[in-house]
């Protein structure tokens, strides 16, 4: 067992299914005081998976750690270069160093799966630099694995769709702001309200360009008109449909071009 082997754990937490299963696992074999989450108060992390995070850590009895990274005063990460996971991975482990020096010993692991190593990641750059350990990654845990070993353990968010972070939402070279960010989440937490569960809402700066799974597109599109008005009303001056439906990483097909 990898647990087992090691003195205890940090376990960067984002509330996410990944590392909520891996900072479970830390907890079941290593105990309460030797199995720490760490989560960044981050203004690119959605206030409700915020909240999610605390009370997944209340529900099993989890210490979690809160750090404030300040990626956006960096203007490396805030010009949104295409490694722009690379910087805010390198602010988080930095301020993680400090959590470190209060468990002694202890490895930093995050929640990377068998799967992302099929996508852009600068982000894994990071934590090979900051020697942050991937024990689900080592274990050749993929995604779908991961969420039927969450549901065996009765996880509560076993089923979650992905929530990456919300500066994921705005196109390379398009500047990231706090006023970017915020629209997006109200926007994306508005299309929940109406029922669509996994969705992304673009930042184009002049337009928004909302995204649905793709079996509910037809019902986005025959709710139109309230939808995108209320949309224009968070302060995006236009909104688009995108027909194609969700898909993960879209904006990374820029890289390519």
């Amino acid at each position: 067992m990898w647990f087992k082997e090691q003195p205890g754990s940090i376990v960067a937490f984002s509330g996410g299914i990944d590392s909520s299963l891996l900072l479970f696992l830390a907890r079941k074999w290593q105990g309460r005081q030797a199995a720490i989450g760490v989560i960044s108060d981050s203004e690119s992390l959605k206030r409700k998976d915020f909240q999610l995070a605390h009370s997944f850590c209340k529900q099993f009895d989890i210490i979690l750690e809160v750090i404030q990274t300040k990626e956006l005063e960096d203007d490396r990460y805030n010009q949104n270069p295409v490694d722009r996971c690379y910087f805010c991975k390198d602010h988080l482990y930095t301020d993680l160093q400090a959590i470190s020096k209060k468990y002694p010993g202890f490895p930093v692991l995050n929640g990377t799966n068998a799967d992302d190593y099929g996508d852009y990641r600068p982000g894994m750059k990071a934590a090979t630099e900051y020697e942050v350990h991937a024990p689900l990654a080592d274990c050749n845990i993929n995604k779908e694995e991961i969420r039927e070993i969450a549901k065996h353990f009765e996880l509560p968010n076993w089923n979650k769709p992905a929530s990456p972070c919300l500066s994921s939402r705005i196109p390379y070279a398009h500047s990231i702001t706090k006023k970017k960010l915020v629209e997006i989440e109200e926007a994306e937490n508005l299309l929940n309200s109406f029922g669509f569960e996994d969705v992304r809402v673009r930042h184009y700066g002049d337009h928004g360009k909302i995204e649905v799974r793709s079996e509910e597109v037809p019902r986005l599109l025959e709710m139109k008109a309230s939808v995108v008005e209320k949309i224009r009303e968070i302060g995006f001056p236009e909104v688009v449909i995108d027909e194609e439906g969700l898909v993960s990483g879209k904006l990374n097909r820029q890289i390519g071009k």
